[in-house]
């Protein structure tokens, strides 16, 4: 009953921020999602802990650029408890914004050259708040840099961004990690002439110096790719409205936590994955 209360102030919260973007927005596509797996991983635990995610994932574009918001509700089963002794599964919100504004719609100049065909500033950040026995995360980050759009079919981004970090954990002092850069990627390509995507995203982030215990901190790669199938023309509806798919995240050196010497620092987690869009 806790997790179903959380995650319903948590989807409260995220549509009325959703609902004031799309009011502003030229086009915009949103959907509530629900993805399940049982091999994720936690550093500092060497156990495979089964989760259930809820999320809200809104992209939309304006007059200057494009707007992306996502929303996760995390919930652990008892291997990653929220506390030391107890049955209860630790909790997760995960938040993800970023803003970017298309510099040849805000200046009426082409910024296209070779594969790319358009070329963007990004800002954004990530929050995040975690109730588990161990660290109790309170992550917050700023993003900003340049993203290019390639010349492929649906999208392909690919962005060049600085990251300021922080973190609370356990009620300790906010603690500033070294200023660090990231490569990230996004997709969303069509498979053929098939009802079929190949979707995801990928995250290079370098070592962001000492974290809070003083040890130094690992280069982190963090792929989560999705084959989605549109079930819109079986179910009668629109298409793009249903899909189903399968999903596997690769993550390496979770939170820049060395895998070679902590357990639970890489996950390797094949999911399943549904999505309603309206």
């Amino acid at each position: 009953m806790k997790k179903l209360a959380v995650s319903r102030v948590c989807a409260l919260v995220a549509l009325a921020a959703v609902s004031q973007l799309a009011q502003a927005a030229d086009w915009s596509d949103t959907y509530i999602g629900y993805r399940k797996g049982s091999t994720f991983a936690e550093p500092f635990n060497p156990d495979d802990i089964g989760k259930d995610i809820l999320n809200l994932n809104h992209v939309s574009g304006y007059k200057y650029g494009t707007n992306f918001f996502n929303v996760d509700m995390l919930m652990s089963d008892s291997k990653d408890p929220a506390a030391a002794g107890s049955s209860e599964g630790a909790q997760e919100v995960y938040v993800v914004y970023r803003n970017t504004v298309d510099l040849e719609k805000a200046t009426g100049m082409p910024f296209k050259f070779g594969p790319v065909r358009g070329t963007g500033v990004t800002v954004g950040f990530d929050y995040n708040t975690k109730t588990d026995k161990g660290y109790n995360s309170k992550k917050r980050m700023l993003v900003v840099g340049p993203t290019f759009s390639m010349d492929v079919p649906g999208f392909l981004n690919v962005g060049l961004y600085e990251l300021w970090e922080s973190n609370a954990p356990n009620a300790t002092p906010r603690y500033n990690y070294s200023t660090h850069p990231m490569v990230g990627l996004s997709w969303g390509v069509p498979i053929a002439s098939l009802p079929l995507s190949f979707e995801g995203f990928a995250n290079f982030i370098s070592s962001k110096g000492k974290d809070e215990f003083g040890n130094d901190t690992a280069a982190e790669t963090n792929i989560d790719m999705q084959v989605m199938y549109d079930l819109g023309a079986a179910l009668g509806s629109a298409p793009k409205t249903f899909k189903v798919g399968l999903e596997y995240q690769y993550w390496q050196n979770k939170f820049g936590n060395d895998s070679g010497r902590m357990a639970g620092a890489t996950a390797k987690t094949p999911m399943i994955r549904m999505e309603y869009h309206f």
